[in-house]
């Protein structure tokens, strides 16, 4: 008799450990196969983690693998050690981990193979009555080769099948991703570029390396990239290319299945679930060695890595907001770990903590080598960068939301025949709806924010919850009709252009566009082939867009992202309005960037102007160290939520009570800058109070066991009140 030690594929704390199950005669199983398992009263899946030929367990208590689930290849040995570390490093279960492994759909059979019904001639030279045309001309068809059964006449089909002169059958068919075609020369690379292929592909030949591309906007990392990917291939090894969500690049996608064709397998949210499948299914066969993704693609079933690449390294969106709230950027870097694997994190405003993992006196075990590629490719130079001051057009009486200065560019951009971009970062038409007699401001029933009014829809919006209202006529607090919006959004910046500039093509570019699969593709393909003269955007037209014609770039609303309430505002001012300056200027035609602001004397904003990313470092740094902000120290918390205010905040209460008097009892309190339980910055969301656990420790602490118990705090919340553990919160709110 044989056994196997398996994880259940339930989320649940108390079978969190390997349970030991008999394999039926006949039955072959593989260490990170799924199969279906008894469980107590009803039946469970599971993950197989190791087999054995004999137990200490009494036999007659053991149960008996049910089946091993259909079409779905088992997961990688070293997927199986990943998981183990995961569920330590982000505090969940094992099982949660595994999740993060397979397609969803896979792991619940609610997808199969996809199949096309296919019809072959058996006799080449059948009797046809006379008067069977279609018969006949079937015939000469199905000479020519197998046709699809869909394509046929049907009783001409039946008629043939039922003499044994054809016959039906089924093969398997790929869904294919769509993939936009961006094809470009394969450029001659720079000596700096040279220099860091050349570095990256000795750390390849010598088992892996850790390393820090920082190269300016247009600076050629994608080829980079490319080389060391080729380089990969070329050993026999596979590789991992991760961009920040990915359907907002799909240039990229294109640019990396345009050099490796069907070796490249493409892993995001917006595919279906066959495609998904199907893809993962590639890569797990060895078929496909290069997979490009968003975040979730660290978990590819590729083997025998030889790189990992993440691609604009210093984006927020590598770090999951649910659990498990993993960092992408550290399993890459524990993946590049355990293939022996080169592991490259590039942009062109690394976040503070990456860059400070290059710099000098770093412990070896941390540290990343800093490759730079400090000029543009084509060796044209980085645009020029202009503030202005919003301050100064109220004075002259303009209330717009674009300046006379950025009126007077893109007249000058469409007069020459090239192309703008706009960034706003936000969606919607008006950023609340206010009363201006009484002051009410329109609120969400469910959260504590105001409603975003969207023009297009004639309709006010969540953008936590969702919830729609319409637009009031009238005040809902004092019946007054004095109702005005302000701010503005994508909506209203189109709504500008169009009024100013009616003859331009204007695209809108933002969440609300590019709901439809592909949409975000479709918009790209579309602006890139020249269809519109503007692009107006959220962030997500900031990053890794390549438009020769682009010339100009405008930043609407800069202190939109800097007066947010979070330590990280001004780093993300900055890589913000650096990355989307990038679009400028790529080409032989030079580049222009106006950046409209109330605060144009703020240092982020002025080092964005020059593109001094360095000394942008030291500053920020400098800031961090003084008000103990990460990554000189760590931030922990607990947010609790819950229907009653009362149960929220007494939990969360508690909670602080029990974690002081732990941190006291073990010594940690000589390690802590903050410890306290407050309200949540957003007080309700979707109908939920929140509450939050807040502790602040130095990055010397002993976090592990800090966080540990903060895991336990939350695991033992009071009925009716969710808590969940969150590391150095990408969203503080």
């Amino acid at each position: 008799m044989k056994y196997v030690q398996i994880i259940v594929d339930r989320a649940l704390e108390q079978i969190d450990h390997p349970l030991t199950y008999a394999v039926p005669e006949g039955m072959e199983l593989r260490p990170g196969q799924l199969v279906e398992v008894p469980l107590r009263a009803g039946i469970a899946r599971g993950f197989v983690l190791e087999t054995a030929e004999e137990t200490d367990l009494e036999p007659e208590r053991i149960k008996a693998v049910r089946r091993p689930v259909s079409e779905v290849p088992p997961l990688p040995e070293e997927m199986l050690r990943l998981a183990d570390w995961l569920a330590d490093r982000c505090h969940c279960t094992v099982a949660e981990a595994l999740r993060l492994m397979l397609p969803p759909e896979a792991r619940r059979e609610q997808v199969r193979e996809k199949t096309v019904r296919m019809v072959r001639l058996l006799n080449p030279a059948p009797e046809i009555p006379p008067r069977a045309v279609r018969q006949r001309e079937l015939v000469e068809k199905l000479r020519a080769g197998d046709l699809p059964a869909g394509e046929i006449s049907a009783g001409a089909l039946r008629a043939l099948c039922s003499r044994g002169d054809a016959e039906i059958y089924e093969v398997s068919e790929r869904r294919k991703p769509h993939v936009g075609r961006a094809r470009r020369p394969e450029p001659q690379p720079t000596r700096a570029q040279r220099l860091c292929e050349e570095e990256l592909c000795r750390a390849l030949e010598n088992g892996g390396g850790r390393f820090l591309l920082h190269g300016v906007t247009g600076s050629g990392k994608t080829e980079v990239y490319i080389h060391l990917v080729q380089a990969a291939l070329q050993k026999g090894k596979s590789a991992i290319v991760l961009v920040p969500e990915i359907a907002l690049t799909p240039q990229m996608v294109s640019w990396f299945f345009d050099r490796f064709g069907e070796s490249a397998a493409v892993l995001h949210s917006a595919l279906s679930a066959g495609e998904k499948f199907d893809e993962w299914r590639r890569i797990r066969s060895g078929e496909a060695r290069v997979v490009i993704g968003a975040r979730s693609a660290v978990f590819a079933p590729a083997e025998n890595l030889g790189a990992i690449i993440v691609d604009e390294e210093h984006e927020s969106s590598y770090l999951s907001d649910r659990r498990p709230r993993y960092d992408a950027r550290e399993v890459a870097w524990r993946r590049a770990e355990q293939s022996g694997a080169v592991l490259v994190l590039g942009s062109a405003t690394p976040s503070i903590s990456s860059y400070m993992r290059a710099m000098p006196g770093v412990r070896p075990e941390n540290r990343l080598t800093l490759l730079e590629l400090p000029e543009r490719a084509t060796g044209r130079p980085l645009p020029e960068v202009e503030l202005v001051d919003m301050r100064r057009e109220l004075e002259l009486g303009n209330r717009s939301v674009l300046s006379g200065k950025l009126l007077s560019g893109l007249r000058d951009c469409l007069e020459s025949g090239m192309q703008a971009m706009l960034l706003i970062n936000r969606r919607g038409h008006s950023t609340f709806v206010n009363c201006r007699k009484c002051g009410y401001v329109v609120k969400c029933p469910q959260c504590d924010v105001s409603l975003t009014y969207h023009r297009e829809d004639e309709a006010l919006e969540c953008h936590y919850c969702g919830h729609r209202a319409p637009v009031p006529t009238k005040c809902p607090e004092c019946g007054s009709r004095f109702i005005k919006f302000f701010g503005a959004g994508t909506e209203k910046v189109v709504e500008e252009v169009r009024k100013c500039f009616p003859q331009a093509r204007v695209l809108r570019m933002d969440r609300d566009t590019t709901i439809r699969k592909d949409a975000h593709a479709r918009i790209l393909e579309a602006f890139g082939r020249g269809e519109a003269d503007i692009l107006v955007g959220t962030q997500m037209i900031a990053k890794g867009l390549d438009f020769p014609r682009v010339t100009l770039v405008g930043v609407v609303a800069a202190d939109m992202s800097l007066n947010v309430p979070d330590y990280r505002s001004a780093e993300r001012t900055f890589q913000l309005i650096t990355q989307v300056a990038g679009r400028a200027g790529r080409a032989q035609a030079p580049g222009r960037v106006l950046v409209q602001t109330y605060a144009p004397e703020n240092y982020a904003l002025q080092l964005a102007q020059k593109q001094d990313f360095r000394a942008f470092y030291w500053k920020e740094s400098a800031l961090r160290r003084e008000k103990r902000y990460p990554p000189f120290t760590v931030i922990l918390r607990v947010v609790f939520s819950g229907e009653s205010e009362e149960k929220t905040r007494n939990a969360a209460q508690a909670a602080q009570e029990e974690m002081d008097a732990f941190l006291t009892q073990k010594g940690h309190m000589a390690d802590v800058v903050q410890s306290r339980a407050v309200e949540a910055p957003v007080r309700r969301i979707r109908g939920q109070y929140r509450w939050q656990l807040f502790v602040k420790v130095y990055f010397k602490a002993d976090i592990s066991a800090i966080a540990g118990k903060m895991e336990e705090l939350a695991e033992r919340a009071p009925e009716q009140v969710r808590a969940e553990l969150e590391i150095n919160p990408t969203n503080l709110s």
